[in-house]
This record gives C-alpha cells, sequence and structure tokens, in this order.
C-alpha cells in the first residue's frame, strides 16, 4: 500500500547534482526517516530545488516530497508521521525533466511484484529512446524525469526475476549514462552504481543502521562509520541477512566525474578516497604556479572557490582574506525571466566586503566559468569597492563540451569559452587578467592517488557513446 503525505529559471552558472541517501535499520527501530533527514541536510548542496523521503513501514510506503529545501518541506509533524525501518531520500537538482512536483524523488511505484521506490542521482543518455519505446508498447509515464524510465524498466525487469536485485542486474544492461541509485523494495534496501562510476556512493553503519549516501559528509551527519565506497558497476543489496555485493557489471575502476572534486561534492566528504579539500587546495596551488600574478590579496568566490583560494595563496605567499561575503538564506531557486533581474540576484546572493578589497590588488579565485554572467558582476563589483587590481583564476580548465552525465554544461554555444579566446574572455568580465586551470594537470588533483576519471566537458573524451547534437570550433582549448 502506498500513502502519499502531503517558468524560466536562470542558469548563469553550474547548478548542483542530486543527493541520495538510504537507510537500512537492523533493528525493529521506527527512525529510519529522522535519520535520513538529517542526512538529506548534510546532503543539501547537491540539489535545492525538491526534496523527499519515502519509508517502509512493515511493506507500507509511505512518503512525503514537494519543491523546496528540506526545512521548507519537512517538519517534526511531518517526520514524526513518517514512521518505518526501511527509508530512502533524495534532494534534487533538474538536469533532466522539469522542476514540478511529480518530477520530485524519491520515485514511489506500485506494480505486480508489490511496491518500489526510487532515488535517483546522474542522467541517464538513452532515456528518451527507451521512453518513446514503453510508450509504443502502451506505458503512461506520469513524469518528465529520465528517473522513472528506470523505476519502470526495474519493475518491468521484476516480473520475470527471482528477486529485486536481479530485476536492478537486468535493467542495468538498458541504460546508458550515469547513475546512482538507491531502491527500495517491501523488504530490502539497493544501491547501485554505474558501470563507469561517474556518480558517487559510500556505504556506512551506524550500531543499528547500515547507511547509504552519495557523500561521506551524509554518513558524518548521522554519526555513521564509513564502511567503503561502491566499486563501479556494484549493486550491493542490505536485507535482515547482512549486506551481499554483486560485480557483474563490474567493467573496470570508476571513472568518477572530475568535477565532484572541484565544485559538486562538499569539502569535508571524502570520494574515492580522495578528499575533496585536499583536492581544492592542489588546485589552487596549481593556478598560482601556471598563473603567477603581484598580488596582494587573494579572495575566492563561495563557497566552491574558498579552498581553491587558500591553495593558492599558500603556494603564492599572498595573504588570503575575505573579499565577497555570501547570502546564507536564499532557498528556492530564483524565478528570473529578464537579464536585469538576473544580475540584480548576483547581487542578492554575493556582495563584495569593501574594506577588505579598498585599494588592494585582488586575485579572486572560482571554481569555473560557463557563461560568464556571474564572473562579470563580481569583478564589477570588486571594482565598485575600490580595488585596484583583479586577476581571475579559475580552478578548473575552460568547459568547451556539453556534459551528458548529468552536470548542468549546456550546448556548446552557450559555452563562453567554446566561443571566446582567454584574452576575450578577459576582456568580456573586465578582469585584469585571467588564468584557467590547465587540463593536463587534473591528475594532480587526486593527490597522489592514481585512478580514472571523466573530464568530458574539457576534452571532449566521453566515457561512452553521447548524442552529439553540434560540432562547434572552440577557440578557447588547452592542454
Amino acid at each position: 500500500m502506498m500513502q502519499d503525505c502531503s517558468g524560466n529559471v536562470s542558469r548563469s552558472g553550474l547548478k548542483e547534482e542530486c543527493g541520495v541517501f538510504g537507510v537500512y535499520n537492523i533493528d525493529d527501530a521506527n527512525d529510519a526517516a529522522q535519520i535520513t533527514y538529517y542526512g538529506l541536510y548534510a546532503l543539501q548542496h547537491r540539489g535545492q530545488e525538491s526534496c523527499g523521503i519515502a519509508v517502509n513501514d512493515d511493506g507500507t510506503i509511505v512518503y512525503h516530497k514537494d519543491l523546496g529545501i528540506v526545512p521548507e518541506v519537512f517538519n517534526s509533524t511531518m517526520i514524526n508521521h513518517l514512521s518505518g525501518t526501511i527509508s530512502v531520500g533524495h534532494v534534487r537538482y533538474s538536469t533532466c525533466g522539469q522542476n514540478v512536483r511529480e518530477n520530485a524523488q524519491p520515485l514511489v511505484t506500485k506494480y505486480k511484484k508489490g511496491t518500489l521506490t526510487v532515488a535517483h542521482n546522474g542522467n541517464i543518455v538513452n532515456a528518451g529512446e527507451l521512453r518513446a519505446k514503453f510508450e509504443n508498447r502502451g506505458a503512461i509515464f506520469q513524469t518528465t524525469s529520465d528517473s522513472e524510465v528506470i523505476a519502470y524498466l526495474i519493475a518491468q525487469e521484476r516480473i520475470a526475476s527471482h528477486s529485486v536485485e536481479e530485476a536492478v542486474s537486468r535493467a542495468m544492461k538498458w541504460l546508458v549514462g550515469s547513475y546512482s541509485l538507491v531502491v527500495m523494495s517491501p523488504r530490502k534496501l539497493i544501491g547501485v552504481r554505474d558501470p563507469h562510476g561517474i556518480r558517487p556512493l559510500c556505504i556506512g553503519k551506524t550500531e543499528h543502521s547500515y547507511i547509504l549516501s552519495s557523500e561521506t559528509c551524509g554518513l558524518d551527519a548521522v554519526d555513521a562509520a564509513f564502511i567503503r565506497d561502491l566499486a563501479a558497476g556494484e549493486i550491493v543489496c542490505i536485507d535482515k541477512d547482512g549486506i551481499k555485493s554483486d560485480m557483474s557489471h563490474h567493467i573496470g575502476e570508476s571513472k568518477i566525474c572530475i568535477f565532484e572534486y572541484i565544485y559538486f561534492a562538499r569539502p569535508d566528504s571524502v570520494v574515492d578516497g580522495i578528499s575533496v579539500y585536499e583536492a581544492r587546495r592542489m588546485g589552487g596551488r596549481l593556478l598560482a604556479r601556471q598563473h603567477p600574478v603581484e598580488a596582494d590579496l587573494v579572495i575566492g568566490v563561495p563557497d566552491s572557490g574558498i579552498d581553491a583560494a587558500i591553495g593558492y595563496a599558500q603556494e603564492s605567499g599572498i595573504d588570503y582574506g575575505i573579499g565577497l561575503v555570501k547570502n546564507r538564506y536564499i532557498g528556492r531557486t530564483f524565478i528570473q525571466p529578464t537579464q536585469n533581474e538576473r544580475v540584480q540576484a548576483v547581487r542578492i546572493k554575493l556582495n563584495a566586503l569593501a574594506t577588505a578589497v579598498k585599494d588592494k590588488r585582488v586575485v579572486m579565485v572560482d571554481d569555473s566559468i560557463v557563461r560568464g554572467t556571474t564572473s562579470k558582476r563580481l569583478v564589477q563589483m570588486l571594482r565598485d569597492c575600490g580595488a585596484k587590481e583583479v586577476h581571475m583564476r579559475v580552478s578548473a580548465p575552460p568547459f568547451v563540451y556539453p556534459c551528458y552525465f548529468g552536470t548542468d554544461i549546456p550546448d556548446q554555444d552557450l559555452l563562453v569559452a567554446c566561443n571566446h579566446s582567454v584574452e576575450e574572455i578577459r576582456d568580456m568580465l573586465g578582469a585584469d587578467s585571467l588564468g584557467y586551470l590547465d587540463r593536463n594537470s587534473l591528475p594532480e588533483l587526486l593527490c597522489g592517488k592514481k585512478c580514472a576519471y571523466c573530464d568530458s566537458c574539457f576534452s571532449g573524451n566521453y566515457p561512452m557513446e553521447v548524442p552529439f547534437k553540434k560540432n562547434v570550433q572552440c577557440q578557447c582549448l588547452q592542454g
């Protein structure tokens, strides 16, 4: 049984990924939703458009989901109503499908074999093709999300499978793209990582529960001990007998999205054995070596530019300071139908600290430049506050190819680095100098660990076949 308890969005910069979380209580404690709530709070940086929690109470699935961030969608009364021993949680940023309540996750489905609950982080490249095929057979979809295609596939394969984990394995043969999944059946909790391991997923344990989380910061939030990361292509099934692993889809080492270390993950997380904070600090050090400049102050663009700025300051010997202040009380995504409103939104989110930057030669470190709108506004803010010089440093290479695996990097004609040289971009931003991280130095972000990664948005080297739409000659290619 299931019970529901319940424009134009500016995308001038990168948006977060989705975050997934799951709890399997070993004993009969009914606090799975409470644990999931705290886990989603820790993963809030991965998506602020919508969130949801579904719990399993002896075969009855009770869930609540809505648009908004975790404290907007849930309160103590709602959490107390979500009583159960197994749970799945999700925070969403939509890279595929509209930002409407129907697309909020987890997706809860009732089908012939019972109930199925799915939470997904990533993007299915062939979702449109699969959806069309199933619709031609009479399938009815309630959302525009590619995650519903995954749920439909698992439900379809479950009819001829001996177990839900076997159905998940069979469904994986259809899927092309990136996915970390948390799947709940009436008696089991399942974690899945795609065969290339593009999106992260890890396992932890408390005294009474097993935990699945997109990042280790989610485990820390619920005082769970880290067990390990799922391997690329691995399926783990948690039930009353413990954890079982299926490695039949494992095709090699993980090709984790390199942007997890540059932007997506929280700095206190460790992803595939690599500290996110140390990776970002190393990025700043590399920038200082590759693009030195005489300056008085190094500042970071909050939040993901700060760690790289610290690294730049440490390597260069230039003082680090706070030059931009972030408004931390912005909840839902801004709806900004006009360019003037989009520009104003930058001022609402970030403001320059005049007393820190006045009469200073400033190095401003950010994680990326997509279209350049935000960067241009920030440079102007610093100049308006009296900065004598503004030198911009970017702790990632130029974006010159679109991402098909869940990162909100648009078509090439919208990427400023694909249509302009570094010098042209510098001029557009109004900066005194501009330096990007050299793509050839990306392996050094991994702090000595030799592992594969996906850098297709920088290199065009995709780990699988993708639907190229355009072939734009990029002027800003590096490395």
